[in-house]
């Protein structure tokens, strides 16, 4: 029997992404998978229903979710999404185990095999799977945006006849995905560019795109492409001429984080004290707890005239995009299991078996399974 793969309409707050896109339907057609969409699956992706060719459309999640054999998912599945699969189907996407506990010992307890792409081994063969990075592109072009907006200020130089206009001085946190996307659309608003980050091969990067390179005299090169962590002495150290240089700057990007920990704390209230009336802090990194101690997720706080914003969900932000991204991900990681319309995973596979979080009624992911289910005696 040909693999159906399900795909429902987003319920998490603020969500309008979706997982599975027209142009990834037809893919999937090809390889011999039925496809099943719940009723305005698109639509807050401004996708109606008539996109799709060739689909089975149901008026409901609990319809789609009874007939899935694969469950392709933006936001992790909810209690009630997965109480409603099968036995031993398999669910594909975000599953953000550290945040919900609850929710991959109900995966494990129904025996469902779940896929978290954020997991995937950050090697040259999982790019085109890589979710966090298609999404943080996303993130970075929309903070600066959402800066923009925010700002008294204007980002590019302008002579007028009534006079010139300074260019804003923008600096960005962080050289990662979401740090470089932002650094590009900051440099083509007309800014003044700077970047930060501890790893010091992220120069080179940031340097290409236009932008200075701030040296804060602290290296943190880490393996895996992340940062390690700072001692303590590095750590003040950097403080100190962080702080100092914060008092020039108009606009901060804020993208500093690590996948399943909560995001470093960068900027504290008292640099906040020291910048000029008027800044602005865009952290990404809100929802995982703010590289700004006055972060708050979802809100924007004045603190003695420096605004400080922290987006919820900046990626379903461009949604269409967004999606357009994020489906083709989902689409790479199935093709390699996905032969004649039949899901074979080989879990000899390096990107299959250590995406798994959990599989045949246990949590195969080992630090989940710490966190869920304790240290053994």
């Amino acid at each position: 029997m040909p693999t159906t793969v399900a795909v429902l309409r987003e319920t998490a707050l603020k969500e309008k992404r979706v997982a599975l896109v027209p142009e990834i339907v037809k893919k999937l057609k090809g390889r011999g998978a039925v496809i099943v969409l719940q009723h305005g699956a698109g639509e807050p992706a401004l996708i109606p229903d008539s996109a799709y060719a060739d689909v089975e459309i149901v008026a409901d999640a609990k319809s789609a979710l009874a007939r899935a054999d694969v469950l392709l998912k933006v936001a992790p599945p909810s209690l009630d999404e997965i109480a409603g699969l099968r036995e031993g189907s398999v669910v594909i996407g975000y599953m953000q185990p550290h945040l919900a506990p609850e929710r991959i010992a109900a995966l494990r307890d129904r025996k469902i095999t779940a896929f978290a792409l954020e997991l995937l081994p950050r090697t040259t063969r999982a790019q085109a799977m890589d979710v966090l990075s298609s999404q943080a592109a996303v993130a970075g072009y929309k903070a600066v945006l959402i800066a923009a907006l925010e700002s008294g200020k204007f980002f590019p130089m302008l002579t007028t006849a009534a006079g010139t206009i300074r260019p804003s001085r923008v600096l960005v946190i962080g050289a990662g995905v979401a740090g470089l996307q932002a650094i590009a659309t900051a440099r083509r608003l007309g800014a003044i560019v700077e970047g930060f980050d501890v790893r010091p091969e992220t120069k080179e990067q940031i340097e290409s795109l236009g932008a200075k390179f701030l040296d804060l005299g602290v290296s943190a090169a880490g393996t895996g492409g992340y940062a390690r962590e700072l001692t303590p002495e590095e750590r003040e150290k950097q403080q100190r001429a962080l702080a100092e240089h914060l008092k020039i700057v108009d606009i901060i990007i804020s993208t500093a984080s690590v996948p399943g920990r909560k995001a470093p704390r960068i900027i504290s209230t008292a640099m906040v004290d020291g910048m000029k009336s008027g800044a602005v802090i865009v952290d990404i990194a809100a929802e995982s707890g703010g590289n700004c101690e006055l972060t708050e997720a979802g809100k924007t706080i004045l603190h003695n005239g420096v605004s400080i914003v922290g987006p919820e969900n900046l990626p379903a932000m461009a949604a269409v995009h967004a999606s357009e991204m994020y489906s083709r991900n989902l689409y790479n990681f199935l093709e390699l299991s996905l032969k004649d319309g039949v899901l074979n995973l080989d879990w000899n596979d390096e990107l299959i078996a250590k995406t798994c979080i959990t599989h045949a009624g246990e949590i195969k992911h080992e630090p989940t399974k710490l966190l869920v289910e304790g240290a053994k005696p």
